[in-house]
């Protein structure tokens, strides 16, 4: 620790104090921003498949298939908002709305650990894999 601080507080104990409480204030924080960031990733992806879903489906029970889709999506949603909506991303969103249909705000309806291999799949949706960056540089 700092001399210069002892001399001025006369003692080192309530400063690491100090410290110590700021420290847990910040790590909590950041814990509860990323909660928050995670949960409305969440939302954003499950409404993004709802759309492209109900899209496919067009008011039917079930979608005419063979249409390019989200290779059509995949290119303008790029052209508009950079990497992350590749056809694989798009397509991890429509499962994702698939298999959670009825539930609008998945992440306060699922715990955490149900929502660990969701997330698993998730993390890199809007981030472009190493292969599709070289691709897009040759």
């Amino acid at each position: 620790m700092d001399k210069s601080i002892e001399k001025i507080t006369g003692n080192p104990k309530p400063y690491n104090t100090l410290v110590q409480q700021i420290s847990i204030e910040f790590v909590q924080g950041q814990q509860r921003a990323m909660a928050a960031v995670h949960n409305c990733l969440v939302d954003t992806y499950w409404k993004i498949g709802q759309y492209i879903v109900e899209f496919e489906q067009q008011g039917k029970e079930k979608a005419v298939y063979g249409s390019a889709l989200l290779e059509n999506l995949s290119h303008d949603l790029k052209l508009l908002h950079g990497k992350g909506f590749s056809r694989s991303n798009l397509n991890y969103m429509r499962q994702f709305y698939l298999k959670y249909p009825i539930c609008e705000t998945v992440s306060h309806k699922l715990s955490w650990s149900h929502t660990c291999p969701i997330r698993k799949n998730l993390n890199n949706l809007f981030t472009t894999s190493w292969k599709e960056k070289k691709n897009l540089n040759q």
